[in-house]
């Protein structure tokens, strides 16, 4: 029977497997979001409007809501 001669290292497994990412993700179930139309993972949140089966679970913050938020802390404003 055929054995290994030497273990095969960590990198090497790594290289080799570095390959199958786009197997693990090809087969991933997307579907539009019924709120907002952007894609999403059937069964789970929308990341981009935070809605789920009809309902808003979480507050998703938009980017201009980021902007006017903005640090309390450094930057030239505190000057």
């Amino acid at each position: 029977m055929a054995v290994p001669k030497k273990r095969t290292s960590v990198r090497r497994k790594g290289l080799r497997r570095a390959g199958h990412t786009h197997k693990l993700y090809a087969n991933v179930p997307t579907m539009k979001c019924p709120n907002c139309q952007s894609l999403t993972v059937k069964h789970h949140l929308c990341p981009s409007c935070g809605h789920y089966r009809g309902r808003a679970i979480i507050e998703v913050a938009s980017p201009q809501d980021a902007e006017e938020g903005g640090h309390e802390k450094g930057g030239d404003e505190s000057r």
